[in-house]
């Protein structure tokens, strides 16, 4: 079983996701359609797709994110699981029709995210009771596709994740971040002088808990595939 895993920049990886997919068994081809002469893969023969992050916005014009689209479309159209996180979650909303916009504030750091009463009998969030601190790092946000079923919220962002159908996801929120990935996103961020961070990030924080949190909703994900 095989998935593709849409890739934008070399910082943002499947990071948690990988070893779930390693522990039931699913080989991963990734679409690095932003390099030059990269090739898209076979999606038709693919078990799901997993679309990450990146600093870009969805509604760029650029030729690799219309293709994502298009696949993502498909992908929908076909049946088969989709996966978005953050710049992903918003390529699913646009692909199926939602609209991709500005958030009203930055949401960067360790924040809280909310998980509405839909949640309770979803098949990946079934079981979470309270907030949990996830990392966010995003200034866009989107609509809510047509019949989607919204899971989760934050203070500065309502829309943290929905389901649309039996198998397709969106989450602004980055479960599948390591700390060494938080750590290199600090690193750019104050290496590029951005002034995104009003305070210190601890990447190592909740490790152990949000490593088994990512293994549980990122296997009940790949329970999905086919």
């Amino acid at each position: 079983m095989q998935v593709v895993a849409f890739r934008h920049v070399p910082t943002e990886d499947l990071g948690l996701v990988q070893p779930a997919l390693d522990e039931h068994g699913v080989a991963v081809e990734f679409a690095d359609l932003h390099r030059d002469g990269a090739a898209l893969p076979d999606i038709t023969s693919a078990a799901g797709l997993i679309v990450m992050g990146g600093p870009m916005f969805a509604n760029d014009d650029f030729p690799y994110l219309q293709t994502e689209l298009q696949c993502i479309q498909s992908a929908v159209a076909r049946g088969q699981p989709v996966l978005g996180m953050c710049l992903g979650a918003q390529m699913v909303a646009k692909a199926v029709g939602a609209k991709v916009y500005r958030n009203p504030v930055k949401e960067v750091g360790w924040c809280d995210v909310h998980w509405t009463e839909a949640a309770r009998h979803d098949p990946l969030f079934a079981g979470l009771d309270g907030p949990e601190t996830l990392m966010q790092w995003h200034l866009d946000t989107f609509d809510l596709p047509e019949g989607a079923t919204h899971l989760a919220w934050s203070e500065k962002c309502r829309n943290q994740a929905f389901r649309l159908g039996a198998n397709v996801y969106g989450f602004q929120f980055h479960l599948e971040v390591t700390p060494a990935m938080i750590a290199n996103w600090c690193d750019q961020d104050a290496r590029c002088g951005q002034p995104e961070l009003d305070s210190p990030i601890d990447p190592e924080r909740d490790r152990a808990h949000l490593a088994g949190l990512a293994r549980l909703i990122f296997g009940r994900w790949c329970a999905l595939l086919k």
